[in-house]
């Protein structure tokens, strides 16, 4: 009887251990174990703004204001069916000099959903993106960073790498500017430990209101981008880091 009781309990110990790394797998930004991610270089001066859910009709532009006022190129991870809503903001933010990326058509978790979904989601989104800029998307961010090896195998079929992030606003929360800033400064300062770039998650839009206020956003881009620049950092786009 004791044998049989610790036996289950190695057992139930085990499963939980492997239900954990399968979460960590999928879930966790800077995990490779199902496959290679771009997350940042190891160059600690070298600081990527990325942002999703957008375009955003308010904060987009805005946002484009305060990157050309400093010279900075961003990533921007566009969801397809705001995409289709508002073009010219695409191509605004085209014409701007920055990089575009995939971030599906809906904003699923793709970690969860079958092939034949995850493939319409990029696939859909890419498609509207290329149309606009004429250029091929390289570059996809899973919503919430959910993957699997499907998502990434799949995206990769399609010329994507996939890209998480080190350094997460949690601006997707209705948060002032204050306390984005203060997400930010702790994954800085974690990045400024392992001696790395920094990969800055913030959002322009949200997965289901393309109006969002982003106005906590726009005020931390701006304080960083002045910090940044007297601190001689480098803003730059992942396409650098892949």
């Amino acid at each position: 009887m004791h044998a049989t009781l610790t036996t289950a309990l190695s057992l139930s110990g085990a499963v939980a251990t492997a239900g954990a790394l399968v979460t960590h797998a999928a879930l966790g930004p800077e995990s490779q174990l199902f496959g290679r991610t771009v997350i940042a270089g190891w160059n600690p001066a070298e600081v990527a703004f990325t942002y999703d859910d957008g375009p955003n009709p308010a904060a987009t532009p805005q946002l484009l204001e305060v990157l050309a006022r400093y010279n900075a190129r961003a990533t921007f991870f566009m969801i397809g069916e705001h995409v289709r809503v508002y073009p010219e903001l695409v191509r605004a933010v085209h014409a701007a000099g920055h990089l575009i990326g995939n971030h599906t058509m809906t904003h699923p978790w793709l970690a969860w959903q079958p092939a034949r979904v995850i493939r319409e989601e990029l696939s859909g989104c890419s498609k509207l993106i290329e149309d606009l800029i004429g250029e091929p998307v390289r570059f996809l961010r899973p919503p919430h960073g959910a993957r699997r090896p499907a998502v990434m195998r799949i995206a990769r079929a399609m010329g994507m790498k996939t890209v998480q992030w080190n350094v997460m606003a949690q601006d997707w929360k209705p948060i002032d500017a204050e306390r984005i800033l203060k997400h930010v400064d702790d994954g800085l300062r974690r990045t400024k430990r392992w001696h790395r770039g920094s990969n800055i998650l913030l959002h322009d839009g949200h997965q289901s209101d393309p109006d969002a206020n982003r106005s906590g956003t726009i005020a931390v881009t701006a304080a960083l981008l002045e910090r940044f620049a007297a601190m001689k950092k480098r803003i730059v786009t992942v396409d650098e880091w892949s």
